[in-house]
């Protein structure tokens, strides 16, 4: 008895081991996303430069998670509610390391803006106000990952279709200076990827959040709509 106690213990420390690396992993990659968008805001080229330079720590880091939970399947062989958790944590960092992707295209973006002097940037008050929204949406992921908060994960479901809105409105409006304005073509296309990159990340947050809805509910919610998850959450 006293040695499966033990066993017990160690394997719920390996579990909160995981949790823990995967909410350092997303804070970090939360830096990543403010300094890309505070760089293209004022054309910091260290900070840029640190963005990209610095994606390989996530890279990094998900593959360390990665391999961690590996070892607790072979070693545990985890079932039911302990398998969701394991799960959800391998999931959750394939997002993360991609949300840390999206931040290094923003960097990169903005280089390419500011190389070219190209200071006066087309629907950039509306890249930042999109921006700030994504940000949310994955501070509001994490936070529901680390307290299984199903509300939070149902607000981050209604956020992305905000996002997802955002994005299309940005895109007409860039397509119409395009066609009013060739001059502006490059800036609009690269204002383009910037505004996708962070529809992405948004994405990327949407799925953190239903992967919380299957931890606790046992049910996958991916591919349904948000009437649906909120549904599912309150029953």
């Amino acid at each position: 008895m006293v040695h499966k106690e033990h066993i017990s213990k160690q394997f719920d420390a390996d579990l909160e081991e995981v949790r823990t690396r995967v909410l350092q992993m997303g804070g970090f990659v939360e830096e990543q996303i403010e300094h890309a968008i505070e760089a293209l805001t004022n054309g910091n080229e260290k900070l840029i430069e640190q963005v990209i330079a610095y994606d390989h720590r996530v890279n990094a880091m998900e593959v360390a998670i990665d391999e961690i939970c590996n070892q607790i399947i072979a070693r545990r062989q985890p079932t039911a509610g302990d398998l969701r958790m394991i799960m959800m944590v391998i999931k959750t960092i394939t997002d993360l390391e991609r949300i840390g992707d999206e931040a290094e295209k923003i960097a990169r973006m903005a280089r390419l803006i500011y190389a070219a002097d190209r200071m006066h940037m087309p629907r950039f008050i509306e890249i930042k106000h999109v921006a700030c929204i994504a940000m949310d949406m994955v501070h509001k992921a994490l936070d529901s990952f680390a307290r299984l908060d199903l509300n939070t994960a149902a607000q981050i479901v209604r956020q992305d279709e905000l996002v997802d809105e955002e994005f299309r409105s940005i895109m007409r409006q860039l397509i119409t200076f395009m066609m009013e304005d060739p001059r502006k073509i490059s800036t609009s296309i690269e204002i383009l990827f910037i505004a996708k990159a962070i529809e992405r990340i948004g994405d990327h947050a949407k799925n953190m959040s239903e992967y919380v809805v299957y931890m606790v509910k046992g049910k996958d919610v991916r591919h349904v709509t948000a009437d649906e998850i909120e549904r599912e959450i309150r029953e």
